[in-house]
Protein backbone atom coordinates (compact mmCIF):
# COMPACT_ATOMS: atom_id res chain seq x y z
CA UNK A 1 0.00 0.00 0.00
CA UNK A 2 1.24 3.71 -0.52
CA UNK A 3 1.93 6.01 1.81
CA UNK A 4 1.11 9.71 1.20
CA UNK A 5 2.76 12.85 1.93
CA UNK A 6 0.67 15.76 2.13
CA UNK A 7 1.90 19.76 1.82
CA UNK A 8 0.25 22.71 2.15
CA UNK A 9 -2.99 24.36 3.57
CA UNK A 10 -2.78 27.04 6.15
CA UNK A 11 -4.83 30.16 6.99
CA UNK A 12 -6.48 32.88 4.45
CA UNK A 13 -9.30 34.75 4.49
CA UNK A 14 -12.06 34.41 2.71
CA UNK A 15 -11.99 35.16 -1.19
CA UNK A 16 -7.98 34.42 -1.27
CA UNK A 17 -6.35 31.31 -2.53
CA UNK A 18 -4.33 28.38 -1.17
CA UNK A 19 -2.91 25.00 -2.75
CA UNK A 20 -2.77 21.87 -1.50
CA UNK A 21 -0.29 18.77 -2.33
CA UNK A 22 0.10 15.07 -1.91
CA UNK A 23 2.39 12.57 -3.26
CA UNK A 24 2.39 9.10 -2.92
CA UNK A 25 5.27 6.92 -2.32
CA UNK A 26 4.49 4.57 -5.92
CA UNK A 27 2.32 4.53 -8.66
CA UNK A 28 -1.49 4.55 -8.27
CA UNK A 29 -4.42 5.24 -10.28
CA UNK A 30 -6.81 7.24 -8.21
CA UNK A 31 -6.11 10.01 -6.04
CA UNK A 32 -8.13 11.87 -4.55
CA UNK A 33 -8.82 14.88 -2.42
CA UNK A 34 -11.41 14.94 0.98
CA UNK A 35 -12.26 16.70 3.90
CA UNK A 36 -13.72 16.69 7.23
CA UNK A 37 -14.93 18.64 9.77
CA UNK A 38 -16.13 17.51 13.28
CA UNK A 39 -20.20 18.53 12.33
CA UNK A 40 -19.71 16.92 8.51
CA UNK A 41 -19.41 13.79 6.97
CA UNK A 42 -16.36 13.24 5.08
CA UNK A 43 -16.80 15.02 1.97
CA UNK A 44 -15.38 13.80 -1.82
CA UNK A 45 -13.85 17.07 -2.90
CA UNK A 46 -11.60 16.53 -6.29
CA UNK A 47 -10.73 12.97 -7.95
CA UNK A 48 -8.02 11.91 -10.47
CA UNK A 49 -6.85 8.84 -12.06
CA UNK A 50 -2.93 8.70 -13.77
CA UNK A 51 -4.85 9.11 -17.20
CA UNK A 52 -6.12 12.76 -16.27
CA UNK A 53 -9.92 12.45 -15.84
CA UNK A 54 -11.08 14.36 -13.05
CA UNK A 55 -14.31 15.24 -11.34
CA UNK A 56 -14.90 17.51 -8.54
CA UNK A 57 -17.51 17.75 -5.55
CA UNK A 58 -20.76 20.34 -6.29
CA UNK A 59 -19.56 22.38 -3.90
CA UNK A 60 -15.94 23.28 -5.36
CA UNK A 61 -16.90 23.43 -9.17
CA UNK A 62 -15.46 26.74 -10.53
CA UNK A 63 -13.25 27.07 -7.90
CA UNK A 64 -11.16 24.46 -7.22
CA UNK A 65 -8.94 22.84 -9.86
CA UNK A 66 -7.07 19.62 -9.54
CA UNK A 67 -3.98 18.54 -10.98
CA UNK A 68 -1.47 15.41 -11.56
CA UNK A 69 2.15 15.14 -12.28
CA UNK A 70 3.33 11.57 -12.04
CA UNK A 71 2.87 10.59 -8.18
CA UNK A 72 1.81 13.93 -7.36
CA UNK A 73 -1.47 15.24 -6.84
CA UNK A 74 -2.38 18.97 -6.41
CA UNK A 75 -5.58 20.92 -5.43
CA UNK A 76 -5.26 24.67 -6.19
CA UNK A 77 -8.43 26.38 -4.20
CA UNK A 78 -9.48 30.10 -5.19
CA UNK A 79 -11.94 32.31 -4.31
CA UNK A 80 -12.43 30.48 -0.56
CA UNK A 81 -15.13 30.90 1.19
CA UNK A 82 -15.68 29.77 5.26
CA UNK A 83 -17.25 26.91 4.65
CA UNK A 84 -14.25 25.65 3.04
CA UNK A 85 -12.75 25.67 6.41
CA UNK A 86 -11.61 21.50 7.49
CA UNK A 87 -9.10 19.25 7.29
CA UNK A 88 -8.25 18.46 4.27
CA UNK A 89 -6.89 14.40 3.77
CA UNK A 90 -5.36 12.99 0.08
CA UNK A 91 -6.02 9.61 -0.19
CA UNK A 92 -5.30 6.96 -3.33
CA UNK A 93 -6.67 3.49 -4.37
CA UNK A 94 -5.68 1.13 -7.33
CA UNK A 95 -8.50 1.51 -8.96
CA UNK A 96 -9.22 0.85 -12.63
CA UNK A 97 -9.76 2.48 -16.13
CA UNK A 98 -13.24 0.59 -15.54
CA UNK A 99 -14.66 2.85 -12.94
CA UNK A 100 -14.48 6.82 -12.24
CA UNK A 101 -12.16 6.99 -9.70
CA UNK A 102 -14.96 9.11 -7.61
CA UNK A 103 -17.25 5.99 -6.99
CA UNK A 104 -14.11 3.70 -5.78
CA UNK A 105 -13.34 3.28 -1.96
CA UNK A 106 -10.09 4.37 -0.69
CA UNK A 107 -7.69 2.74 1.42
CA UNK A 108 -4.50 4.89 1.53
CA UNK A 109 -4.95 8.26 3.46
CA UNK A 110 -2.75 11.23 4.14
CA UNK A 111 -2.62 12.35 7.57
CA UNK A 112 -4.18 15.46 6.77
CA UNK A 113 -3.54 19.45 6.23
CA UNK A 114 -5.79 21.75 8.04
CA UNK A 115 -7.48 24.89 5.82
CA UNK A 116 -9.25 27.66 7.42
CA UNK A 117 -11.17 30.21 5.79
CA UNK A 118 -12.13 33.40 7.78
CA UNK A 119 -14.75 35.24 6.87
Amino acid sequence: QVSLVESGGGSVQAGGSLRLSCTASGAIYCMAWFRQTPEKEREGVAFIDSDGDYSYGDSVKGRFTVSRDKNTVSLQMNSLKPEDTAMYYCAATPGNRNTWCALEKYGAWGRGTQVTVSS
